[in-house]
């Protein structure tokens, strides 16, 4: 390994003529990109793709993502959306947000620009998992996919309660037409029996 001296670096850089290797840990922890697409081809700090868009700061500007200061240009460690030229950002911070995102979520934070933006993070070697959001991984939605499944009439008359639904007759559950929101038994709100639609007062 070219980094640290040791044996046993397997990643050769793709540059040309280049026959510096170097292990990953070593490579990432010293300005090294490894490409997580296509031919995954990795580069020494010498070799790396660098931006090459022409973008100015106005004034002291901070990083989109964590607020914090970034260096007045360009550079392994400061990148900036090459969509908006206007959104500056950390390595470290894209990479986290890359990691939450997913590639179905992928984008620029501040132009929303995916088209420019996904390309450039990933030839600068961020990699962008192929997996659905970090958001909606958890349980943190899990109550927008249930039904709603009980009778808001101000007065029920279901013998077995408001979570009480039968699949005819008087105690069917209806939902609102409109809302999907809000329920009510046929027999809460006066409906006949063959009753298959229902709107909610609020709709």
């Amino acid at each position: 390994c070219y980094v640290c001296g040791e044996r046993g670096a397997t990643i050769t850089c793709q540059g040309k003529k280049c026959k510096r290797s170097f292990h990953f840990p070593c490579g990432r922890e010293n300005g090294c990109v490894s490409q997580f697409f296509g031919q995954y081809r990795s580069f020494c700090q010498k070799h790396r793709p660098a931006q090459t868009v022409q973008a100015r700061q106005d004034g002291q500007t901070s990083c989109v993502i964590c607020l914090e200061h970034v260096e007045e240009q360009l550079s392994y460690q400061t990148m900036v959306c090459p969509n908006c030229k206007q959104a500056w950002f950390h390595r470290g911070c894209i990479q986290q947000q890359a990691f939450h995102a997913g590639l179905l979520c992928f984008r620029c934070p501040q132009c929303n620009d995916r088209e420019k933006f996904l390309p450039e993070m990933s030839s600068l070697g961020i990699q962008v998992p192929t997996r659905q959001p970090a958001w909606e991984a958890g349980a943190g939605f899990t109550d927008m996919y249930q039904r709603h499944s009980r009778c808001d009439a101000s007065l029920c008359l279901c013998a077995q309660g408001r979570e009480q639904a039968e699949e005819e007759g008087p105690c069917y559950l209806l939902l609102c037409s409109s809302c999907a929101a809000k329920g009510t038994h046929r027999c809460c709100s006066a409906l006949n029996n063959s009753a298959a639609t229902w709107e909610c007062e609020d709709c």
